[in-house]
């Protein structure tokens, strides 16, 4: 048999009721907590509290806050009037049974309703992802037509250039050969000149004989073989020049270099190089522009904005692998792991992000802050409360004018009081 909780405190303005309800001890969670326009009900077995409402209420945008042994509600009244009281009072059980019924009804609907809402919010996510998709892949088509297309046109061009300059080339050949006949011709006129001039001279001895030929240009043939030993050049001796260059990969002059600036920074290059070159099953399928760890972090913001942490964290845990010195993708991976309530691994990620964080300067008081903050909130989740202040505090010395955090290290040290006293 449940439990009557009449212990409670309330308040009202002419828009909103604040109520006030302890808990004896009682552990409650927003799973036990219960409310519509005109019923509110809170069970925790073996307590069990419910309100007829005095008049209905904004459920949506009404809240209930746990802490501190407590339940404090804030419900806005749908029409702004002051009660006079809380509950509806002098009700028959009939009428008390029908409003009961009736939130009940009203939120089993509400709750299909949002359902549906939500699958057809997906459908259309999904069906705009399948769009971009097809527009994407449209995109990257078109754009491969293309170059394949210049690729086509340039070759085109470059073989009616080889042909036009084939051409050419024969027709020098034909004009070539033309002047070597003409030039042969003239030769062999010459020569025949020559022998008429000499048969008729009256000499016996002149006429007997056989003519010798002079070594004029006119009495040989350009064919002759002793011709075209005279003209061939004599053969280039062979020889090896070695050249030798200073191994500078940058190009100032080392007198004006700074040698361990310069070690350092090939050194960072190696090591990045080996990185992007590791052996990544992931990278495999992946484009080039996939690869970046920049797009990778937005796209891990983008799936953290629409909820799907688990998404996240992997395209965290990628470009992480890609870029280890980057501190917010640890900061962002840590916001995740709150969400699936790896606090431990929330914790981990914040220190590493604190420790990239460094050194301190105003450029990067916004990611400490934030670094602090979730390293305190996974603290204040494993009941580990002095080290979460620790951080809180460290956060608002950075940012004193902090008003959030500022009430959220007011409620640890209230937290760690209550704690000692207790004990």
């Amino acid at each position: 048999m449940p439990l009557w909780l009449r212990e409670h405190h309330w308040h009202q303005t002419p828009t909103a009721v604040f109520l006030s309800l302890p808990l004896r001890g009682a552990r409650a969670t927003p799973a036990n907590i219960f409310c519509s326009e005109r019923y509110l009900k809170v069970s925790i077995p073996p307590f069990l509290f419910e309100a007829i409402l005095y008049a209905p209420i904004d459920d949506t945008n009404s809240t209930a806050k746990i802490g501190n042994g407590n339940i404090f509600f804030t419900l806005y009244k749908k029409e702004p009037a002051m009660w006079d009281s809380l509950t509806l009072e002098n009700a028959d059980k009939e009428k008390l049974q029908y409003l009961r019924e009736n939130a009940v009804l009203k939120a089993q609907q509400k709750a299909k309703e949002e359902t549906e809402a939500k699958k057809a919010t997906k459908e259309e996510h999904k069906k705009y992802a399948l769009e971009a998709t097809m527009k994407l892949e449209e995109a990257e088509r078109k754009r491969i037509e293309d170059l394949k297309e210049k690729e086509r046109q340039k070759v085109t061009e470059e073989l009616e250039l080889w042909k036009n300059q084939q051409k050419d080339a024969d027709k020098y050949k034909s004009v070539q050969k033309e002047g070597e006949l003409h030039q042969e011709i003239g030769q062999l006129k010459e020569r025949k000149n020559e022998k008429m001039t000499k048969t008729r001279i009256p000499n016996e001895g002149t006429s007997k004989s056989r003519p010798k030929p002079t070594k004029g240009h006119a009495s040989c043939s350009i064919f002759s073989p002793n011709v075209k030993e005279e003209q061939l050049p004599a053969p280039r001796s062979a020889a090896t020049i070695k050249v030798n260059f200073t191994p500078r990969v940058f190009p100032t002059a080392l007198r004006e270099s700074r040698v361990a600036e310069e070690e350092e920074w090939l050194h960072k290059q190696a090591e990045a190089r080996r990185t992007v070159s590791a052996d990544l099953s992931e990278l495999e399928d992946l484009k080039e522009e996939e690869k970046n760890p920049d797009w990778l972090k937005d796209k891990g913001n983008k799936m953290f904005a629409m909820g799907n942490y688990l998404a996240a964290v992997n395209a965290y845990n990628l470009a992480v692998r890609l870029n280890n010195k980057l501190p917010l993708l640890y900061l962002n991976r840590a916001a995740c792991h709150l969400k699936l309530r790896n606090l431990h691994k929330a914790i981990e990620d914040s220190s590493k992000a604190l420790e990239l964080l460094t050194p301190p300067v105003p450029d990067n008081e916004g990611a400490r802050v934030k670094a602090y903050v979730r390293r305190g909130t996974a603290f204040c989740q494993l009941e580990l409360y002095t080290e979460g202040l620790q951080d809180y505090e460290a956060a608002l010395k950075i940012d004193p004018k902090n008003k959030n955090i500022e009430k959220d290290a007011e409620k640890i040290r209230h937290l760690i009081q209550g704690t000692m006293q207790g004990s």
